[in-house]
């Protein structure tokens, strides 16, 4: 069966009507367009209350220079005035009194003061060796031995050994110049050096009958018992 439009529904009949209907909308909105006119809109002055600013003009003016004054008038002595000037004949008169000197008395010079000052010498071998407590140098090693403090420090650890020490005795008997030639360890040092310090005085040394300084050198051990 064969399926029939009817004239009525066909849309296309009317294209032509449609067309010339949105040509002529088309047509009055661009003539609407073109008649009405913008509304103007105008910028009023405005005041910014700025008042004129009036300029003064002031006329420079220069002031006359005053010429210079004249320089002052300065009299000045003319030194012939002042000399007086002689002729080679005339003879000058110069006298000296010689009375306020004395020919025959003699300057006194004083003499300079000078001190001699004698560094006295220290001796190794003397005629008469310095003693301690009536015995040698083995008897004041035998003092130090029993008056040496073993260092705690240098026994925890096992440090022992041999400190050799030179000192001076002076001529009124006490001890000076100590210095540690070797030494295991700076703690035996220390306390070695303590008790000579602390060393009681000796009877000075003579040489020709004279009391003069002398050097000793001891060792001193340091041993850990068992």
């Amino acid at each position: 069966m064969e399926i029939k439009k009817s004239p009525k529904a066909d849309l296309e009949n009317k294209r032509g009507l449609f067309l010339e209907i949105g040509l002529v909308v088309a047509l009055v909105l661009v003539i609407g367009a073109f008649a009405v006119t913008p509304k103007e809109h105008r910028i009023e002055k405005v005041d910014l209350g700025y008042a004129p600013v009036e300029v003064e003009i002031v006329e420079v003016t220069r002031e006359d220079q005053k010429p210079p004054e004249a320089p002052k008038k300065v009299d000045m002595a003319v030194v012939s005035d002042m000399l007086e000037v002689v002729t080679n004949d005339t003879k000058i008169e110069t006298e000296i009194d010689f009375a306020e000197f004395d020919m025959n008395q003699a300057i006194e010079v004083a003499p300079v003061q000078t001190e001699e000052v004698f560094e006295e010498e220290i001796f190794i071998i003397v005629e008469e060796k310095a003693s301690f407590m009536g015995g040698d140098e083995g008897t004041f090693r035998n003092w130090v031995q029993q008056r040496v403090k073993y260092p705690a420090i240098a026994q925890e650890n096992g440090i022992q050994g041999k400190v050799i020490i030179s000192f001076v005795v002076n001529t009124d008997g006490s001890v000076s110049n100590i210095e540690v030639l070797r030494t295991p360890d700076s703690t035996l040092s220390d306390e070695a050096v303590r008790i000579i310090k602390s060393s009681p005085k000796w009877t000075a040394a003579k040489q020709r009958n004279k009391s003069v300084r002398q050097k000793f050198v001891i060792p001193i051990d340091f041993r850990i018992s068992d």
